[in-house]
């Protein structure tokens, strides 16, 4: 970047930039404050305020303009992305996870799975309000409640963003072959699953770089038609069924077995977009709690109709005997052959959307370890007003410590993002299934990301506070997220076991 674009914007930050005679005179935050792990006081020559750090970001001119740029996203926009990071194979799954339950039985699965997933989301935004600004992260509410162990959280969630990505990248491969058979091409290239997945790989460089989620808006709004396209679909072949009628009593409302805690985690895995939600809020225009909270509703809302929806029709088709995927049970036509290209836009698409938090996550990783290296100060001491007047979080109105504001650099940017596709590349092409992978992914990272990690980061912002009823709510959800992980990942490990798989 030139000086002369740098310097309007360092100016207009030089005068953001609080009085520091007026702010030493400010007293220490208020006891309702002690809830949060405080870090160590730092030195009058440590103690930068917020201005000062985004300045030192612009002086060496390693950020990206739109960093200091307006948010730019709506409800609508924001809502897209996060129903095109819930809905993706999950849909494809859900019959037969429903088929292990029975019909009753199985949506009352999918509705508490999205109240839970719900609950974990709003959990997650007012943990958020915590945070410094438009910087809230995994890492930054970590570093406010556990920080000694920020850095894991984070590193966490990028494993579990990485293998999703990966998940998406085998399927676009398994599905495009056949559909290049389906539409009559007999060249062996088009055939070659291979060839697919480098296809996906070399396309999704322009989306992959992005560096706002808002900017995914148009892509995942184009990915969300083959959700439709499905969804009329699995209607049509149920009212106009191709099938011979189902024997009598293949339908059940209820089904109790062992194998409830190998399918819960699916439903789990469904509904998790829990790690896009702080790129959610730090990018809304109006990040106030109403908008926010109706982006989680528009989201979750649509995904468990579309769920529900697909779930019924597809358990009522094809009985008990409905498979894993769903689109293998109907036949070669055109019309199948057409769905089966909009799944695989649908997960091309769906494969940004993993890869911008876990490059995220794997930038505060990298620099917290550099920065503990260079025995640097990771807290800064500024004077933040809440804008949330409803909020029923004690804030203080003096200054308070949080993590020190970080920008991600180009050139940072482009290397985590080009080894992220580059391993998520050889994995795909050396690995030919990953559902059993999966299986772990949802009753492990997904479990943690979607219950485990907002209630006890809740719960931990108000541990000194009286007790209200969303600290007992983070109580629970914290308590069913270690029960999934427990019941559900023993019952895997029993899968494997047993060679069930």
């Amino acid at each position: 970047m030139s000086t002369r674009r740098g310097e309007p914007m360092l100016s207009a930050v030089q005068a953001a930039e609080p009085n520091s005679q007026s702010s030493a005179a400010i007293s220490p935050g208020p006891q309702g404050d002690s809830a949060l792990a405080q870090p160590p006081p730092q030195s009058p020559t440590t103690r930068h305020s917020r201005a000062q750090s985004i300045r030192a970001s612009i002086n060496s001119e390693h950020f990206f303009e739109e960093d200091v740029e307006e948010p730019t996203g709506t409800i609508f926009s924001s809502s897209i992305n996060l129903a095109n990071t819930i809905l993706g194979s999950g849909m494809l799954s859900m019959p037969n996870a429903m088929a292990s339950l029975g019909l009753v039985f199985g949506s009352i699965v999918i509705l508490f799975s999205a109240l839970a997933s719900s609950l974990g989301l709003y959990l997650l935004s007012r943990c958020a309000r915590r945070t410094s600004g438009r910087d809230s992260s995994f890492f930054a509410v970590s570093k406010l409640t556990y920080p000694r162990a920020a850095i894991f959280f984070d590193a966490a969630i990028a494993i579990k963003c990485f293998g999703v990505s990966i998940s998406y990248l085998i399927i676009f491969g398994d599905l495009m072959p056949e559909i290049a058979g389906s539409l009559g091409f007999k060249i062996s290239l088009l055939l070659s699953r291979n060839f697919w997945i480098s296809f996906a790989i070399i396309s999704l460089i322009p989306l992959a770089f992005q560096r706002r989620l808002d900017a995914l808006k148009y892509t995942s709004f184009t990915a969300l038609l083959a959700v439709v396209y499905l969804f009329v679909v699995v209607a049509m072949f149920y009212f106009n069924p191709l099938r011979s009628p189902l024997p009598e009593g293949d339908i059940v409302l209820f089904r109790w077995s062992r194998e409830f805690f190998t399918h819960l985690p699916i439903f789990v895995f469904a509904f998790t977009c829990h790690q896009n939600i702080f790129s959610v809020y730090n990018e809304l225009r109006d990040n106030s709690s109403k908008q926010v909270n109706g982006t989680i509703a528009l989201s979750i809302g649509s995904a468990c109709g579309i769920y529900q929806w697909i779930a019924v029709l597809g358990y009522l088709t094809f009985g008990s005997k409905v498979a894993p995927n769903l689109l293998t049970m109907y036949d070669n036509s055109l019309v199948i052959t057409l769905c089966r290209l909009s799944i695989a836009v649908l997960v091309l698409f769906s494969y940004p959307l993993q890869c911008h938090p876990a490059r995220n996550c794997l930038d505060k990783v990298i620099s917290s370890i550099m920065r503990t290296w260079r025995k640097e100060p990771e807290f800064e001491v500024i004077a933040d007003q809440s804008d949330d007047p409803v909020s029923n979080m004690p804030i203080s109105d003096a200054r308070s410590q949080v993590p020190v504001v970080h920008v991600m650099s180009p050139a940072k940017h482009i290397s985590i993002t080009f080894f992220l596709m580059l391993f998520s590349y050889i994995v795909s092409i050396s690995v030919t299934s990953l559902d059993l992978v999966l299986s772990f992914v949802g009753s492990t990272g997904s479990t943690c990301i979607s219950f485990i990690l907002p209630g006890v980061f809740y719960y931990k912002m108000h541990e000194h506070s009286q007790w209200t009823r969303m600290k007992v709510i983070s109580v629970l959800i914290a308590t069913y997220g270690v029960l999934v992980l427990i019941f559900c990942l023993g019952a895997n490990i029993s899968r494997v076991v047993d060679g069930n798989y």
